[in-house]
């Protein structure tokens, strides 16, 4: 994030500090209105067009640019990334929170604009999508995939990915102090700590590795999960084994990843755990009920027995007998 243009840089700073925004968020915020920012200025002539796009320097961006936004301009520039960059809806979405975000917080934080452009910013409708998920089977076989030197760590991590739903960021952050009989305390995001109930093979998972995770030169002796040189396993590490394991198991590693495992564990509690939506809302960690809906249209003979459970299935059943004497 070199370069940036002071008024960028604090609201970045503020979203981040004061919003409790991860810094994957923050660089998502930073990643949308960069594009925003050389946008408005091929829009306003203020750069030659014979320059790429993307080396657009935003550097000079200042108030004097971003007090001429109008919405006009805002949607133009939905429009541009839509056609020109190739933007879906989910990212056109993402674009327009972006910069609602950022110009609420210029009108109303820091009062550098008097009127706020984004105010009435409608967003791109985006379909509901279907999560991806293994089903039981699928999971079972990955498990069984799992071998080689640091076959206890990797069983872990994946057995902790279908159990718990955890995010990859929070897997990798799990330090063991935070493992407290049959709970586990990671920090999710926007920095918000949440506790994790952990079931027997999880409690077990851990153990094992436990018993043979380094203990002599350890660089960071309160991480969980350790990487082969001894310090806390990065995210691309686990992303690494997990497209492994998946591989080994059979399954398509251009569908499956870490997040898909994360899925799987949302699926397989609500499909056969009878976890009601708000106590999945909780474990995975959402903020908002909505993101955990998705779940709810996974299992259609779930489904198909509620309504043949309604009680008046019968009553109409003994008309139809009724009717037929």
């Amino acid at each position: 994030m070199d370069n940036l243009p002071i008024i960028l840089e604090d609201f970045l700073n503020y979203i981040e500090t004061i919003k409790g925004k991860s810094e994957n968020t923050t660089k998502e915020y930073f990643f949308d209105l960069r594009t925003l920012f050389r946008f408005l200025k091929l829009r306003y002539k203020l750069v030659d067009k014979s320059i790429p796009f993307d080396e657009i320097n935003i550097s000079d961006v200042d108030e004097s640019i971003i007090q001429r936004v109008t919405l006009q301009d805002l949607y133009a520039f939905i429009s541009f990334v839509d056609k020109d960059r190739n933007n879906k809806n989910h990212a056109k979405a993402r674009k327009v929170a972006s910069i609602r975000s950022f110009f609420k917080y210029l009108n109303t934080k820091v009062k550098i604009i008097d009127n706020n452009p984004a105010l009435d910013l409608e967003s791109p409708k985006t379909n509901v999508r279907h999560p991806v998920y293994l089903s039981l089977e699928e999971a079972e076989n990955l498990l069984d995939s799992i071998d080689g030197t640091y076959k206890e760590r990797d069983y872990a991590i994946i057995v902790l990915f279908l159990n718990c739903g955890l995010r990859l960021s929070e897997l990798v952050s799990i330090d063991i102090d935070k493992i407290k009989g049959d709970t586990l305390t990671v920090v999710g995001k926007g920095n918000k700590e949440r506790t994790i109930y952990l079931n027997d093979a999880c409690i077990k998972a851990i153990e094992d590795y436990l018993l043979v995770r380094p203990t002599e030169g350890v660089k960071t002796p309160n991480a969980l999960f350790l990487s082969n040189r001894k310090s806390r396993i990065s995210n691309k590490t686990v992303q690494y084994l997990v497209k492994k394991y998946i591989k080994d198991a059979g399954l398509d590693t251009e569908i499956y990843s870490t997040h898909k495992l994360r899925h799987t564990a949302a699926t397989l509690m609500y499909k056969y755990g009878n976890v009601d939506i708000r106590a999945l809302q909780q474990i995975l960690g959402h903020e908002n009920v909505s993101t955990t809906q998705i779940y709810t249209h996974i299992d259609d003979e779930r489904l198909r027995k509620a309504v043949k459970s309604n009680p008046l299935s019968n009553k109409i059943r003994e008309q139809q007998d009724n009717d037929s004497k």
